[in-house]
């Protein structure tokens, strides 16, 4: 069994993530997954990552990616580059979509 290959921006990316406070929980290594849970105040987003310089037919979904996308019931987004981590991250931030808690 050979280990996943991670994406070539994978670590500037997270690192990005966490340098604006944001929790990561890599899980790239699980098969028919996204390969990151993002989370900042409360909040989660499924990412995607894949490498925006390589060229859009070396991007595409696996059909496992796809699948998740689907069935997935939560936030679910695809980052390529830094620009769209940010978007991610200015998502988390936003006070639009404060979740719910459901205390006992």
């Amino acid at each position: 069994m050979r280990a996943n290959r991670i994406d070539q921006n994978q670590p500037e990316i997270v690192k990005q993530f966490r340098d604006f406070g944001c929790s990561v929980l890599i899980i790239a290594d699980l098969k028919n997954a996204c390969d990151l849970i993002v989370s900042k105040h409360g909040r989660s987003i499924f990412v995607e990552l894949k490498d925006g310089k390589k060229p859009p037919s070396a991007r595409k979904l696996t059909p496992g990616e796809t699948k998740f996308k689907s069935v997935t019931l939560g936030i679910w987004r695809l980052v390529e580059t830094e620009k769209d981590a940010q978007n991610v991250i200015n998502e988390l931030n936003s006070t639009l979509a404060i979740p719910m808690r459901w205390d006992k």
